[in-house]
């Protein structure tokens, strides 16, 4: 972490990258193009500078954060490091648990083992071949 300076920027695409939320610079520039990012409820481009307390509502696929601002940083370090750069709330923690559960109940509903056998593929054909 970098001890905040008014000289140096701290743009909101660096800063997801620092705080690891994507894997590059240009997947959170485009994340934020996109209007998956808001600061404090507004829409905001690239450049737009982020400082301490600022919440920010971050989604990425089917998950939503809902984060405060803890510490400036637009250099990437240990995930250890990016974890003290914000706080999650605990309604987002809670809806993240929620869904994730979601998922993980769907996924095992459609767990095939592989490959049809070959009693599956005679079955197959037939269904086919009625139609």
């Amino acid at each position: 972490m970098m001890p905040q300076n008014d000289v140096e920027k701290f743009r909101i695409d660096k800063w997801l990258y620092a705080a690891r939320f994507f894997k590059t610079r240009s997947l959170a520039a485009e994340a934020i193009e996109r209007g998956k990012i808001y600061i404090n409820g507004a829409r905001v481009k690239p450049a737009k500078t982020v400082t301490i307390g600022d919440m920010l509502t971050i989604r990425i696929a089917h998950y939503q954060y809902e984060i405060k601002v803890l510490a400036l940083s637009n250099k990437r370090g240990p995930a250890s490091e990016a974890q003290q750069l914000y706080q999650e709330t605990d309604a987002s923690r809670k809806a993240h648990e929620v869904l994730a559960e979601q998922i993980k109940m769907q996924s095992q509903q459609f767990y095939t083992k592989g490959r049809p056998t070959k009693r599956d593929r005679r079955e197959i054909d037939r269904f086919k071949n009625r139609q």
